[in-house]
């Protein structure tokens, strides 16, 4: 196997690591190109998401893990202007040969997410495969690779109860809100970045919560639709976000600017009105700054704030997750014999030659002969063995 990952995620990065490895499309197109160049590595696919960054990569070589692996870094974190940041290896895992094929399958799945099972990262993946391709840093391995991990995803979409009782970040915001304000009835909420992946998903959790007023921002002439049609919320121009902050009970942003979207200088001056108020922060890098604590009954949370959250929720989760895996296991094995066939069709091709050269030469038993006297000589007895059961009928 010569498919290998580097992975910054939840799972040992904090948010401010996360932050610095986050990347826009053309960035990531850049990196990719940059990645493949590499005399070692042929194909790449990047994945980034608010709780991970992931680089992916063909070798055709296996011997060459090391030095691909170095690349892998050097390339990351000098996009990520992190070459200087301390410890930054202590973020940073590998993963190698099957390893590297059962993460991409528990990824896409949800199995490796914060939140266990979410519908997110599916689509994540999905997206993150076209840009690869459409970029022409993809082929056939990477490309098998990744179609097959989608599917297998859907598999246990559709097999499991795991995503029929989905909770996401978008969901978990949500929830905070209400257990922070006893309920969302007659209460105000702003979202802020609706038009995007997980904003959008906010708003179609939003619209079916009883009694709350919502409010989202768009920038100029930008639709908001979601999916079902629904219209009961108020659009406001994003630049008028802090005319209508005052009133605001709940504050939901989700945006992908690289910069604050709510600054705390102009939340001071904004927010007069003495009540309590959760904000909700489901950006990488962050939209809304975290020193708004320090203004009367805040409720803060952010990206990582959900881990407790998402805990409990997994734990309710475990058994439908263990069937899920089963699931996967099928799809992974099956990708595995196709990689060990697809890098051994030149020698098949070469003894099929030599095979019907035999036969041709002789005839067919004494080819058979042959073949099978090399497949005796050239491995050991328990290879033998597992040979022989493999072509038994």
């Amino acid at each position: 196997m010569a498919i290998q990952i580097i992975s910054i995620s939840h799972k040992i990065a904090p948010l401010r690591i996360r932050e610095m490895f986050t990347f826009t499309d053309e960035e990531q197109i850049r990196l990719m190109k940059e990645l493949v160049e590499h005399p070692q590595i042929d194909e790449c696919v990047i994945l980034s998401t608010c709780n991970r960054t992931e680089l992916y990569v063909y070798a055709d070589k296996d011997e060459s893990r090391g030095a691909v692996f170095a690349e892998m870094e050097r390339v990351l974190l000098k996009a990520a202007g992190a070459q200087d940041e301390e410890d930054i290896s202590d973020y940073i895992l590998f993963f190698h040969g099957n390893r590297a094929v059962h993460h991409l399958f528990m990824v896409a799945a949800g199995l490796d997410s914060m939140v266990i099972g979410e519908d997110q990262i599916l689509g994540q993946v999905k997206m993150a495969h076209d840009l690869a391709r459409n970029a022409g840093v993809t082929g056939v391995y990477l490309n098998t690779f990744f179609r097959d991990a989608v599917t297998g995803a859907k598999k246990v979409k559709t097999a499991t109860d795991l995503s029929k009782t989905s909770v996401s970040t978008a969901t978990l915001a949500i929830k905070v809100a209400e257990e922070a304000l006893d309920g969302l009835r007659g209460k105000k909420v702003m979202v802020i970045g609706a038009t995007g992946k997980i904003g959008n998903v906010v708003l179609m959790n939003l619209v079916r919560v009883a009694g709350a007023e919502i409010f989202v921002t768009t920038r100029g002439s930008k639709m908001i639709k979601l999916k079902h049609g629904e219209q009961n919320f108020r659009v406001i121009d994003y630049d008028d976000r802090y005319d209508y902050l005052d009133a605001m009970d709940v504050v939901i942003s989700a945006t992908s600017s690289p910069h604050y979207v709510l600054t705390f200088s102009k939340m001071k001056t904004c927010l007069t009105t003495d009540k309590p108020r959760v904000f909700v922060d489901l950006a990488v890098p962050m939209d809304i700054d975290r020193k708004i604590v320090g203004l009367g009954e805040i409720f803060y949370y952010n990206i990582d704030d959900f881990t407790k959250v998402a805990q409990e929720n997994n734990e309710k989760k475990m058994r439908e997750a263990e069937a899920a895996a089963g699931i996967l296991e099928v799809y992974e094995v099956q990708f595995k014999k196709w990689m060990i066939f697809q890098r051994a069709l030149p020698i098949m091709r070469k003894e099929k030659r030599a095979f019907k050269k035999m036969a041709e030469y002789k005839n067919l038993d004494y080819a058979l002969d042959q073949f099978y006297f090399w497949i005796r000589e050239s491995n050991t007895p328990e290879d033998l063995e597992v040979f022989f059961r493999c072509i038994e009928y």
